[in-house]
């Protein structure tokens, strides 16, 4: 919203500098973004005297002027029948740029050089005057930027308004707040309407049929008009603003609009079919053209203005073409309404048609403002238009919306507030700004809200109100009383950052996704209907359809991320997520959250170089990751069990498994099923792992123990079994683990075999054992003994076989 300080002190007087009022108007709600000087490219307009005048030689309607500029002279081409020996005029020098958007340059005309441009008023937007220079009076010094020589300063103030007040969309608003903040009175337009004939309702008759989206319109006639351009003063009041003129019969309705706030407009009377305005719903599929010339296929719950046949203007958004003023007209109807601002803000967002009326109709204009706007209106366009009022106004109402009367406990302002303002004042506060306020007790006020603040519904608006109009910088800070004990962070805040560490250390990237899915998620993932996840939360407004319901999952969102890196042709990818997700128990039932890890491992195992071949990823490279995050963590014991194909839908069976902490399952690993990456259309193989952390954080340690480091060296001795193929080789590491030989340092499995000369459905396993005491330095005869105890018990449980 665009303010201009000469407009603005039509109705308020401002007495203290602009940037004091930017400020006081920051400080109560209506956030000054920008200031600007409207006359600033009048300093490259200079006060100019004509020292000659001599024929240009290649035109005859043209001169040649040596042109003093106070600091020298220069020659400029002139046109203007007006231009004489003697005379000062502005000039334009090298890189001004005019209002109408010419910027001045050194140019050749017909041959001759100019340097400059001496102007008329029309073309410095200081006059309607364009019949010839502009004549500067006075004993102005020649080189005297011009803004200076005229004392020309007008301030405009660029406010960022929120949405919820409407009631300053315009000048006199904006008169309010300052005349508040200043303690004056503001000056509001006196309207005197003309002398009138006729009767109006004996020409034309309004009908409502929707009054649910038009709960009032009035009109006026004003006949005899004279279509044409807006004297001066209207034009520079429509430019100081942003608005262009268009003819007087407009520019007075948008003048009345940034003055009151009230968006009005005019259709030429006799282009109205019968004569009359009914105001209805479109038609499903109806056509219409808008004044911009672009056809609207408009749908059934759009408000429409028509005549006695067909529709004239998209109701509060845009006029239409069949009705606009054109220098032939000579009868206009005027049109003040107040329309219902959900209505409106459909059909502006559904049109994609945001113009200055709907902007404010979708906000709320002032129900009771509707006949003032009127006759201003009607007023200037018999002024201005030379045109004859008619007799009588047309004022359809029905229920409009009533300004509430509310209570206002002082202490409770203050209290919210933090302040300690006296009731009188905050009485007084409110009054400045039009509220009528009663006392009802020491601590209660009755306050009834004026019809233009259509923001204000609760005592809560009250309190906003009195904390603004003190200044917000005048509220006292305070801070909020700590307790002297630092309070540890929750455990899982800082585990989950350790496990961003870790994961950001393996080379992962974290990736944050929304927490809205689409509703079809739960059959991409081939859930079964008895899943938990398949309880989904709706949500009651949804931005898209794929993001309609929150999620049960992270996973359809890690590959809803990997299928886009994939469009871009980023195919080594390394992502992890944490996050809630969202598993409903019914609509009165707030849902149940639990925080999950997601890591997703897609393409090569490392990046290709100049010395590597390409190795893609596989299912142990993703174990991997997940054993060091839990190792990184101080998590064990850790085993992985094998995972049947109905145990989980969404990962490969056979390449999946269950992740085990102390017997309880923490998460899942494995590779993400070929139907599922269809679906996705992911072409390439996707490794995963999640974990519950819920689940998780009970195993992760608070502590750590100190081990000291072993002082004797180790010794290692390596079993070979032949066993069948379906045991797992995690079962055989868990078995010498279970036997707990003190002297056993570790296990692991090194190299596994399969084929001839071994039988079919048989494997064979190799197993490395490392020995060490921490007391002395082991002896052979004393390793061989427990490494045949153990090799003993492996091929019992087993009923494996040894090597020949």
């Amino acid at each position: 919203m665009k303010i201009s300080l000469s407009w603005l002190q039509d109705y308020v007087p401002v007495k203290m500098e602009v940037d004091r009022l930017a400020h006081l108007l920051t400080m109560a709600g209506l956030e000054v973004e920008a200031i600007e000087e409207r006359f600033a490219y009048l300093d490259q307009v200079l006060v100019a005297r004509i020292r000659e005048i001599s024929p240009h030689p290649n035109a005859d309607k043209l001169k040649l002027c040596t042109v003093d500029t106070g600091q020298g002279t220069c020659r400029v081409v002139c046109g203007a029948p007006n231009a004489a020996e003697g005379m000062l005029a502005p000039l334009a020098t090298v890189g001004c740029e005019l209002p109408n958007g010419t910027v001045v340059q050194i140019g050749t005309i017909r041959g001759q050089a100019s340097e400059g441009m001496l102007c008329s008023a029309a073309e410095l937007a200081l006059g309607a005057d364009d019949s010839g220079l502009m004549a500067l009076e006075g004993d102005l010094p020649p080189g005297t930027p011009l803004n200076q020589a005229l004392k020309l300063t007008d301030a405009v103030l660029e406010i960022g308004l929120t949405p919820n007040r409407p009631d300053c969309l315009s000048v006199i608003g904006i008169a309010r707040e300052v005349a508040a903040l200043d303690s004056a009175s503001i000056r509001r337009p006196e309207i005197r309407l003309p002398e009138t004939h006729g009767r109006i309702e004996q020409m034309t008759s309004v009908t409502i049929e929707s009054p649910d989206h038009c709960p009032r319109y009035a009109a006026r006639v004003v006949e005899n008009i004279t279509v044409g351009p807006s004297p001066f003063w209207l034009q520079d009041r429509l430019r100081s603003v942003g608005l262009r003129p268009i003819n007087n019969i407009v520019d007075i309705t948008n003048f009345v609009m940034m003055e009151t706030g009230q968006p009005l407009h005019a259709f030429d009377f006799d282009r109205l079919a019968e004569n009359r305005i009914v105001v209805r719903t479109a038609g499903a599929g109806e056509h219409f053209t808008t004044l911009d010339g672009k056809e609207r296929i408009l749908e059934a719950d759009m408000l429409m203005i028509c005549d006695g046949r067909k529709p004239v203007a998209v109701g509060g958004v845009m006029g239409g073409l069949n009705s606009e003023i054109d220098p032939g007209t000579t009868r206009v109807l005027i049109e003040s309404a107040y329309f219902n601002p959900i209505s409106i803000r459909k059909t502006a967002k559904r049109l994609g048609i945001n113009s200055d009326a709907s902007h404010r109709f979708e906000r709320g204009v002032d129900p009771k403002g509707t006949r003032y706007a009127l006759d201003r209106a009607a007023q200037l366009m018999v002024d201005i238009g030379n045109g004859q009022l008619v007799e009588g106004c047309i004022d359809v109402t029905y229920d409009l919306p009533q300004a509430p009367t509310l209570e206002l406990s002082v202490s409770a302002t203050n209290r919210l507030l933090g302040t300690a303002v006296e009731r009188d004042e905050i009485a007084r506060l409110l009054t400045e700004i039009e509220f009528e306020t009663a006392i009802k007790g020491d601590d209660l006020l009755t306050v009834a809200t004026p019809s233009f603040r259509v923001d204000v519904s609760r005592q809560e608006d009250l309190m906003e109100e009195v904390a603004r109009r003190m200044g917000y910088d005048n509220i006292p800070v305070t801070f909020p009383t700590l307790p002297a004990a630092i309070q540890p962070p929750p455990k899982l805040l800082t585990q989950r950052q350790r496990m961003r560490d870790l994961l950001a250390g393996m080379g992962f990237t974290e990736t944050i996704n929304y927490s809205f899915v689409h509703n079809d998620s739960c059959r991409r993932l081939r859930l079964p209907e008895a899943d938990p996840r398949c309880r989904q939360l709706a949500i009651l407004n949804p931005l898209s359809e794929d993001q309609a319901v929150m999620r049960t999952s992270l996973i359809p969102g890690m590959l809803e991320t990997m299928r886009r890196n994939l469009s871009y042709q980023s195919r080594n990818l390394k992502l992890y997520e944490t996050g809630k997700i969202f598993i409903s128990e019914g609509n009165d039932r707030q849902p149940v959250e639990k925080d999950m890890l997601v890591a997703l491992w897609s393409g090569d195992r490392i990046d290709q170089q100049w010395h590597t071949r390409p190795v893609p990823c596989d299912f142990y490279d993703i174990k991997g990751a997940v054993e060091g995050v839990l190792e990184g963590l101080r998590v064990a014991p850790v085993r992985f069990t094998r995972l049947e194909p109905e145990q989980c839908t969404y990962l490969r069976y056979g390449v999946a498994a269950k992740i085990m902490v102390a017997g309880n399952e923490v998460g899942l690993v494995g590779q993400v099923h070929p139907k599922v990456c269809g679906v996705y259309e992911l072409k390439q193989d996707a490794f995963i792992f999640e974990l519950d952390l819920a689940r998780l954080l009970p195993h992760i340690p608070e502590t750590i123990q100190f081990t000291a480091l072993p002082k004797y060296p180790p010794t290692a001795r390596d079993t070979t079994l032949i066993l069948d193929e379906a045991i797992e080789a995690a079962e055989m590491l868990r078995l010498v683990d279970q036997m707990d030989e003190s002297l056993v340092e570790e296990v692991r499995l090194f190299d596994v075999f399969q084929g001839a000369p071994i039988t079919e459905g048989r494997k064979s396993v190799s197993l490395r054992i490392v020995y060490r005491s921490g007391e002395k330095t082991l002896e052979d005869e004393e390793v061989n003994r427990l490494h045949k105890r153990i090799t003993d018990r492996l091929v019992d449980h087993f009923n494996a076989g040894l090597p020949t």
